[in-house]
């Protein structure tokens, strides 16, 4: 295990506690079910699913409305997120760093939402390496697009937030990974709003 990254450290204290009450929304639970479901349209037969960064675990909750009977797997660093998202019922997780592989079984789909924005750049071949060696399948990421990297501030902190093609760039490194559909999340939505994500749907050929 290598030594944390600001980035952990700073998810993993305060300011990460702080987000768990911004993330008890109903409205972002609806919206969640209504990406989900644009997103699993385009797979087939999927059964089982890991996180990696799961914060209180409202992707899994929007997941299983859709998957009831699908297994579920997650990662979270922070303790006080940790221990809510262990409340669920029928989801194995882990609390420690998502650049660690956990003792977990292969899932069909593995993804991040609003995460892979949040890690150290020079980390994200870590994350990369995750993703695509624990799924069976599938693989998805959710976050800010940008076709170059680039660095804004996040609340007031610097070196918090990234963006940049992180789909492309696990394209790259793992040619057998297929672009599947990809779509928006727009914060105007008049039905669903959620944050400006962009998600990318892969799979392994």
């Amino acid at each position: 295990m290598q030594q944390k990254t600001p980035q952990e450290s700073f998810w993993e204290g305060a300011f990460g506690n702080d987000y768990i009450a911004r993330n008890r929304n109903p409205t972002l639970l609806a919206s969640k079910i209504a990406m989900f479901s644009r997103i699993l349209a385009s797979t087939s037969a999927v059964g089982s699913f890991r996180e990696l960064g799961a914060n209180i675990g409202l992707n899994i909750i929007a997941l299983r409305s859709l998957r009831p009977e699908a297994a579920f797997q997650a990662v979270e660093i922070n303790e006080a997120a940790f221990r809510e998202l262990s409340k669920i019922p029928r989801l194995e997780a882990r609390l420690g760093s998502l650049f660690d592989m956990p003792d977990f079984e292969p899932v069909d789909l593995t993804f991040t939402a609003g995460v892979l924005i949040h890690l150290s750049p020079e980390r994200l071949g870590d994350a990369y390496t995750h993703l695509y060696r624990a799924s069976r399948r599938y693989v998805m990421v959710a976050e800010y697009y940008n076709p170059e990297p680039v660095e804004l501030s996040y609340r007031g902190h610097e070196g918090r937030l990234f963006k940049r093609d992180f789909a492309g760039e696990m394209m790259d490194a793992y040619p057998d990974l297929r672009l599947i559909d990809y779509g928006f999340c727009y914060r105007r939505d008049p039905t669903f709003p959620a944050d400006d994500l962009t998600w990318f749907l892969m799979e392994k050929r």
